[in-house]
């Protein structure tokens, strides 16, 4: 079992392991599975991004793609403990707000949550959060409730920079303001999806998603993520929490 992580000056997330040789083994599978299931899904979804890429086009000016600097981890070990390098990495999605939107109203938002000041709707999103952004767009609108923005991290996922299941990179200026048990949330490679999404994304309180992190973190198997993998299936298809 994982013991609680400690975060220092270096960016570092340490967590004490013990089977570290069951671990190894773990990782390695999970990084094939990344590779294979990653390459399939980006053959399978091409037919379907390249008519999104076309719609984004038609829809407003602007790049396709919207690359945003996320917060991940790097898996290591040191003095017989499984060490995770906290760094940024240029995370991928279909762009679907205006280009150059102003960023500080989801800032502001993003920091309300972490602090516990947003309470999460029942509806999805959080309360306070406006329901008609005039920052995204039509085409945008739908690709964020289907969560089709995310398949761009599929190359994400084959770089080594993400897993398929594991939490979800954080914002740097989110990460800044985490309390000191959120980092252990960090040890591990962020994922397109895990528990959070599979279990209410936006309709839980940013404590909670941490929980549901760090009970990935402590209990990682293959097993959990196929478990993961096909409970984000209905809650992707009903859109339920999509913020």
């Amino acid at each position: 079992m994982l013991q609680e992580a400690s975060s220092d000056a270096q960016g570092l997330v340490s967590v004490s392991t013990i089977g570290n040789e069951g671990r190894y083994l773990y990782f390695a599978c999970k990084r094939c599975m990344d590779i294979v299931l990653g390459s399939l899904l980006l053959v399978i979804a091409l037919p379907l991004m390249l008519l999104i890429a076309i719609l984004i086009k038609l829809d407003s000016p602007g790049p396709v793609i919207f690359i945003q600097e996320r917060v991940g981890a790097r898996r290591g070990s040191k003095g017989g403990r499984t060490i995770w390098e906290v760094r940024n990495f240029a995370f991928y999605k279909f762009r679907t707000m205006v280009q150059d939107a102003d960023p500080s109203i989801h800032q502001a938002i993003l920091k309300a949550w972490v602090e516990g000041r947003a309470e999460p709707s029942d509806a999805g999103g959080i309360k306070f959060k406006p329901t008609s952004d005039p920052r995204v767009t039509r085409v945008g609108r739908i690709l964020r409730r289907t969560s089709l923005d995310e398949l761009p991290q599929l190359v994400n996922v084959l770089r080594g920079e993400m897993s398929v299941v594991g939490p979800r990179p954080d914002l740097p200026y989110s990460v800044e303001g985490y309390k000191p048990w959120h980092h252990e949330r960090l040890a591990a490679l962020p994922g397109m999806t895990g528990l959070w999404q599979a279990n209410g994304r936006c309709r839980v309180s940013f404590d909670d998603m941490v929980r549901m992190d760090i009970e990935y973190v402590r209990n990682q198997s293959l097993w959990l993520d196929l478990k993961i993998l096909f409970l984000t299936i209905p809650a992707v298809l009903s859109g339920r929490g999509a913020a």
